[in-house]
């Protein structure tokens, strides 16, 4: 209670509101197979026991006792306020885009959100999938961003580069920008370089990582975005103004936001405008964008390794190896990336890891479910994955949280047998409602009206075994859902 009183006491005495702006955007291919797009990277716990988008939120947390607003899409949105509940973050806005459109509409949103109660509130915007190792030093430079934000900047945090990384975009530093103190002019914004010019930023000095975070006021920023892309804004205001309150989210315009041009705060408005300073910070900052980056700020044994699940290595060095399920092993390999889950297995030189893209692309083009799906799939309810599938028939496991519950449904090609093996179920079929407990059974003929609901205190565990000419999970004809899902 202490911290938060001081920080509470710093943020009433700088005189500053800081409302932390999480974008929770993209599917990281890079780091397949684990992060796909029913489940990205900012959802796995891949640094510590907590998820990255967890970590960026206590992060924020730590400097701003604002409640964060998040901007993500429709399908990750019971997942991320599960996630956020978890982590004790109170009250947060959960901003949901129809479709994406790259960082600039998504800020521009949260923006004109916020400016409806406080336009000169200082925005903070960082993206849920990066990491810092070192968080001490956050605090600095978000007071100099801060105040560079109050007058009138677009202030960004540059990072000093540890290495010639071809995977970021860099920032050519200026001079000091009189009378703030840690914040100077941006030259110019650089691409990401081949090898040989990283090697030419890293030797020269004076520039810095693009980390991707801003600092800026809501008015700031829109009336930067109203300069530089008024057709973004044009069609960002109009998906503001027609969004509805669905739960405890808010979801933008869907018409009015699908013609919203598609780009970046980069391109927008970072590389246009005249406005933009840099804090250059150390803050142990990573995109954890590939195996081979997220090697790099792990913990590492005494051989240079990074293990993580039910593996074993033996005589074998730098290579990083993780297990979601099944026993890996490795023996008399070097600088190697592996990992398992249940449905795939990636194996690569760490030196190539940038294509492991290249391979969920080739999965996309064969249409293969493993470029976007886990066998696991999350629901605002739970859970289910599959354990058996063949022609007519297909087994299940089912997990339903206390007090939560199924849509009202039916299928027409198959019927269902339900049967309990942990926690009670409360089932409708038809007219019927049955209580189903532990090591009992229920059948559900094709065509029925069914539900199933979850009245306990713990966890409805349930083995599903559909039959059936098609299963498909299209046949799902929702009658009513508490999820407000279509």
């Amino acid at each position: 209670m202490a911290d938060i009183d001081n920080r509470k006491q710093k943020n009433e005495a700088h005189g500053t509101t800081i409302v932390p702006v999480i974008l929770s955007g993209g599917s990281g291919t890079r780091l397949w197979p684990m992060s796909r797009a029913s489940f990205p990277k900012q959802l796995w716990p891949l640094l510590s026991a907590q998820s990255l988008l967890q970590e960026t939120a206590l992060r924020a947390h730590e400097v701003s006792l604002a409640a964060p607003v998040v901007v993500c899409n429709e399908e990750h949105r019971f997942l991320i306020a599960e996630q956020l509940r978890e982590a004790g973050i109170e009250s947060p806005k959960i901003l949901l885009e129809p479709v994406g459109r790259n960082s600039a509409p998504a800020i521009a949103a949260a923006a004109l959100l916020v400016a409806e109660t406080d336009p000169k509130a200082v925005l903070w915007l960082m993206a849920a999938d990066a990491a810092m190792t070192k968080p001490d030093a956050l605090q600095a430079a978000m007071q100099s961003a801060a105040s560079g934000a109050e007058k009138g900047l677009v202030v960004t945090f540059g990072m000093k580069p540890t290495r010639p990384e071809t995977g970021y975009g860099y920032i050519e530093v200026g001079q000091p920008v009189p009378g703030l103190e840690g914040v100077k002019t941006v030259k110019a914004f650089r691409e990401k370089p081949d090898l040989a010019q990283a090697e030419q930023f890293l030797k020269a000095g004076d520039y810095l990582w693009n980390s991707g975070m801003f600092v800026f006021t809501a008015e700031t920023l829109i009336r930067e975005m109203d300069q530089h892309a008024p057709d973004v804004m044009e069609g960002v205001r109009a998906a503001v103004a027609a969004r509805k309150s669905d739960l405890f989210f808010e979801r933008l315009g869907v018409e009015e936001f699908r013609g919203v041009p598609d780009i970046s705060i980069d391109y927008a408005v970072a590389e246009r405008s005249s406005n933009v300073a840099v804090v250059p910070a150390d803050l142990g900052w990573s995109d954890v964008g590939s195996w081979d980056a997220l090697w790099d700020i792990s913990n590492k044994d005494a051989d240079g390794n990074v293990a993580v699940g039910d593996v074993l290595i033996e005589d074998s060095h730098n290579s990083y190896v993780r297990s979601e399920k099944y026993l890996t092993a490795v023996a008399g390999v070097d600088d190697l990336v592996v990992v398992t889950t249940d449905d795939a297995v990636l194996v690569t030189h760490r030196d190539r890891a940038q294509d492991v893209k290249k391979i969920v692309d080739r999965l996309k083009k064969q249409k293969r479910p493993e470029a976007a799906t886990h066998n696991r799939c999350y629901r605002p309810w739970g859970f289910y994955e599959s354990l058996i599938q063949n022609d007519r028939f297909q087994v299940k496991r089912i997990v339903v949280q206390p007090g939560q519950k199924l849509s009202l449904q039916k299928h027409f090609h198959r019927a269902e047998h339900w049967i309990v093996v942990g926690g009670v179920a409360l089932v409708t079929r038809d007219a019927d409602h049955v209580l189903v407990r532990e090591n009992e059974s229920i059948y559900l003929p094709q065509g029925c009206v069914h539900r199933m609901e979850n009245p306990g205190k713990i966890p409805l565990t349930l083995i599903e075994v559909q039959t059936g000419a098609y299963l498909g999970e299209d046949d799902i004809v929702r009658l009513e859902d508490t999820y407000n899902r279509s």
